[in-house]
């Protein structure tokens, strides 16, 4: 018997051990009974957030959720590896061409203008700075042709630079680097994001910092996460928290393993994992660590949001709406795209509770900010959204909703 087919049976079995019949599943879950009744006959595939559900209310420590799995979700992935692969093969050729071509050119010139970048590197730093801020209101496509230009003139500009600045100047391209790999990850393109994070651990070199490289790994993991690798961003993430690294990077790189593992439905490791994130974050040195600072900016307590996201994949959306109200009303208000994407993460969670009309008010609030931020990662949970509603058939809030979802999730058409 394949593995899909097995969940059926084996949830019942699960059921029935704890003493409970479909009715008062069904309602502890706020699925439909009919729903239920042919998942466990084997008439219907359980969804990947019913199987986290089951699991966690049944205490099946991640086994529904691995039975639930099915084969073609691993055939859909299995020419991504090999198309990044060439693709960041023929970027890096370029992208090593142009930087060295860059160095050269910037040493040669260096002894005629030795102090031409000094005065203009303060200014790219605070561009910087701006257009992060930019980032949070702006779609990610209109950005990236900027940030390209900004990171091959900031690099030019540290080629050029006396050897006493020339670090600073690598370091700030490499930053510029790394922020264009979270915009064309947000623009849909993981391949393009792939490349800008080499491109900028190979700067950061460039500049003496030995640590981006682990960062690196961060990002990597990020990009798995949201193809469903949970295995692959618990690797990535274990492999950026060696001891030598700055707390930050552990921190992150922790919070990073914890939704891995709440992607598995590991909820121990996961809780572990968070813990870890907490101590290392919110340590003096972590705080006072190298400007701009590695990851977001606009969350308060990334330990603390994280958890709220990570109960919600564990299968827990009660204790995961808990957590998310308390600290989304803590993101600043000019922080758009970050209010988006766990505003919708609140949402989804409140749907799940049982709660629609509430989720349908949430996401009302961000649906009108889509065509602005344009978030390739957003939408992967405004999809999650429209499904977990499509079950409240008879809300007139859900039914009221539907219009503005639908705009948002219709294919772009150039």
């Amino acid at each position: 018997m394949s593995t899909p087919l097995r969940f059926g049976p084996e949830l019942r079995r699960l059921r029935q051990e704890a003493g409970l019949t479909l009715t008062e599943f069904s309602a502890a879950l706020n699925y439909d009974k009919g729903h239920l009744s042919k998942v466990e006959r084997g008439e219907r595939s359980a969804s990947p957030e019913l199987a986290r559900r089951c699991d966690a209310f049944l205490g099946a420590n991640g086994e529904l959720q691995r039975l639930a799995v099915r084969p073609e979700s691993d055939s859909d992935t299995t020419e991504t590896p090999a198309a990044t692969n060439l693709w960041l093969v023929g970027r890096r050729a370029v992208l090593s061409a142009g930087t060295g071509a860059l160095i050269d050119l910037g040493l040669k010139l260096g002894s005629q203008a030795p102090a031409a970048a000094d005065p203009l590197l303060p200014s790219f730093r605070a561009q910087f700075d701006q257009l992060r801020k930019l980032g949070q209101s702006t779609a990610p496509k209109a950005l990236l042709p900027l940030l390209e230009t900004q990171t091959r003139t900031v690099t030019g500009l540290a080629a050029g630079a006396p050897s006493a600045t020339r670090a600073r100047g690598f370091l700030l391209a490499s930053r510029f680097a790394e922020f264009s790999g979270w915009m064309a990850q947000e623009a849909g393109d993981s391949g393009a994001a792939l490349g800008w994070t080499g491109e900028a651990v190979e700067l950061a070199h460039a500049g003496g910092d030995p640590h981006l490289g682990s960062y690196a790994l961060v990002r990597r993991a990020l990009v798995t996460l949201y193809n469903g690798d949970a295995a692959g961003t618990v690797a990535l993430a274990q492999r950026a928290q060696s001891s030598e690294l700055p707390p930050r990077i552990r921190g992150l790189a922790a919070q990073r393993e914890a939704q891995g593992h709440a992607l598995i439905g590991n909820e121990h490791d996961c809780l572990r994992s968070l813990d870890r994130a907490r101590e290392l974050l919110g340590s003096d040195d972590a705080r006072s660590g190298a400007e701009p600072v590695i990851g977001t900016t606009h969350v308060s307590d990334p330990a603390a949001m994280t958890t709220g996201w990570c109960l919600y994949d564990l299968g827990r959306p009660k204790a995961a709406a808990e957590v998310l109200d308390r600290e989304c009303r803590r993101l600043p208000a000019h922080a758009l795209r970050t209010r988006a994407r766990y505003g919708f993460r609140r949402a989804l969670a409140h749907a799940a509770s049982g709660d629609a009309e509430h989720a349908c008010t949430i996401a009302g609030e961000f649906l009108g900010m889509m065509p602005v931020v344009s978030s390739a990662t957003v939408n992967s949970d405004v999809r999650r959204l429209a499904r977990e509603l499509s079950r409240f058939r008879s809300s007139r809030a859900v039914h009221d909703l539907q219009p503005a979802l639908a705009r948002v999730l219709a294919p772009a058409h150039d």
